[in-house]
């Protein structure tokens, strides 16, 4: 196999100033964030902080799960506990501490179908979220969690008419423990990562998607994810299967109150495409400074499948995030299509994996990435052609906006190339806003907030555009209010 490495990339703005323009971006404050506040607490179940045998059987218990989910849990918590932290996280997260967080926090003692059946303080944050008015106009099914469980769920009828299962992850355990046996950890097996071993055996919520063969899921499905607690610990875990010939569209979105110590997210994500499905998983995560946010998402595309990861990441102290797509049917493709933006104290480590283990498969991989105040981001892919993998192509873009002198961003790709047919391409730009730019957009009339906002969106168009209409207006919109210095 011929193995090429690319050498890492740091780009850091260009130092020369021009003293007769002012710095439009000096008084920006695109890391400020309006999600930050908290709910009283009025939990069901609120147990110590700490990991143990004790309540991953608590959590399993109050479950109410089959004796083949206790198991698999508890055998994946003595991996974690096993399982060594590789030192390339270990040097990202030197502050974590695992025994300063809540693994599970039960905050209502069931599930409801209606907004106005949960506690108002509840409700009240998801009013403020504005899910409840998504969901009257344009999505099929919405599935709401907090803290450690889905508090709230509810599809369309058609959705359900037409054979789609769309429920929170316990559900499924109990209502279909034929089909998710099936399929659970089977794209990611709890000794993946040690993260993955640790949501396997305290997770708690998530989303179970099933769309028969041939089904069109014409409108998307959203799940929110809110954590509230200080030193809380949200483990959801989300598994997709398209039968052949159907497609659904999922999209999740994500926030959390900022608190003086340390929250963790480590979701696993699995999706299986049949031959000729189509899965697009959209996340737009909108996390406060003190999350750490780290997330496997895996998915397995069967031939002439396509799996589309479009990813939005925003806020978070640290994000550590790799979609991938195993491409493993003949003629199947993977997309990824990312944003993300790191401002002062944040770090945005991103990117995507693309595994070619078929022939006449193709990937693309499109990564953009904006930091300010210090802020760092740092594009880390992998794009790996099997041998006997024929006629395999990719296509891999990062580029990166740099709005001060005191930010950083890294590009960090590996390409592993097993057939000498292979067309692997690959491209990086980093570039700072110019001056004539922002003298050009004034002189027509806009301030300078105005002109970097114009400049800015039109650098994450090839992303944006990719969304639904309605999320494609929330998405610019959060950029504007960053630009005014708000987010919310």
């Amino acid at each position: 196999m011929k193995i090429i490495q690319a050498t890492n990339l740091q780009a850091i703005t260009d130092q020369e100033s021009v003293p007769t323009v002012a710095d439009p971006t000096e008084n920006l404050n695109l890391g400020s964030y309006k999600l930050g506040w908290n709910d009283k607490e009025n939990y069901v179940f609120k147990p110590s902080k700490g990991l143990s045998t004790k309540i991953v059987e608590e959590i399993s218990y109050m479950k109410n799960e089959p004796t083949w989910m206790r198991e698999f849990r508890l055998s994946s918590l003595r991996r974690f506990m096993a399982k060594p932290m590789l030192p390339w996280f270990a040097v990202n997260m030197p502050e974590l501490d695992f025994d300063d967080i809540y693994y599970y926090i039960k905050p209502t003692d069931h599930q409801v179908g209606s907004w106005d059946d949960l506690p108002d303080s509840v409700k009240n944050t998801y009013d403020r979220l504005g899910i409840p008015e998504a969901e009257r106009k344009y999505l099929a099914g919405v599935s709401a969690q907090y803290e450690s469980e889905v508090v709230y769920h509810r599809n369309r009828q058609e959705l359900q008419s037409s054979g789609v299962i769309f429920c929170d992850m316990g559900t499924a355990v109990a209502d279909y423990p034929d089909l998710v046996r099936q399929y659970f950890a089977t794209v990611i097996p709890p000794g993946d990562n040690k993260f993955a071993a640790l949501n396997s055996a305290v997770w708690s919520g998530g989303s179970f998607i099933y769309v028969p063969a041939g089904v069109k899921v014409e409108m998307p499905l959203q799940a929110y994810f809110r954590i509230n607690a200080q030193n809380m610990g949200q483990f959801e875990r989300t598994l997709i299967i398209a039968e052949p010939g159907s497609e659904v569209h999922y999209i999740e979105g994500c926030s959390a109150p900022i608190y003086s110590s340390d929250s963790l997210h480590a979701a696993v994500v699995e999706l299986v495409a049949k031959p000729g499905a189509r899965i697009t998983y959209t996340t737009i995560q909108n996390w406060s400074s003190n999350v750490y946010n780290l997330v496997t998402k895996r998915a397995r595309a069967e031939a002439e499948s396509h799996v589309a990861w479009v990813d939005g990441n925003i806020g978070s102290k640290l994000t550590m995030k790799y979609p991938s797509v195993y491409l493993v049917g003949p003629k199947a493709s993977g997309e990824v299509l990312s944003v993300a933006y790191a401002g002062a104290g944040q770090h945005q480590d991103a990117g995507a994996k693309m595994i070619h283990a078929a022939s006449d498969t193709t990937s693309t991989i499109i990564s953009k990435s904006i930091s300010k105040d210090g802020g760092n981001t740092t594009y880390r892919g992998l794009v790996h052609v099997d041998e006997g993998a024929k006629h395999a192509k990719s296509f891999v873009r990062c580029d990166a906006l740099i709005l001060d002198d005191n930010s950083v961003s890294q590009t960090k790709p590996y390409m592993e190339v097993g057939e000498q047919d292979a067309q692997i391409g690959h491209e990086a730009t980093v570039s700072k806003v110019g001056d004539d730019q922002l003298f050009y957009l004034m002189s027509r009339g806009l301030s300078e907030e105005q002109a970097m906002s114009m400049i800015v969106n039109g650098f994450i168009e090839p992303v944006t555009k990719t969304l639904p209409m309605e999320y494609a207006v929330e998405w610019s919109r959060l950029v504007e209010l960053q630009m005014q210095g708000a987010v919310g």
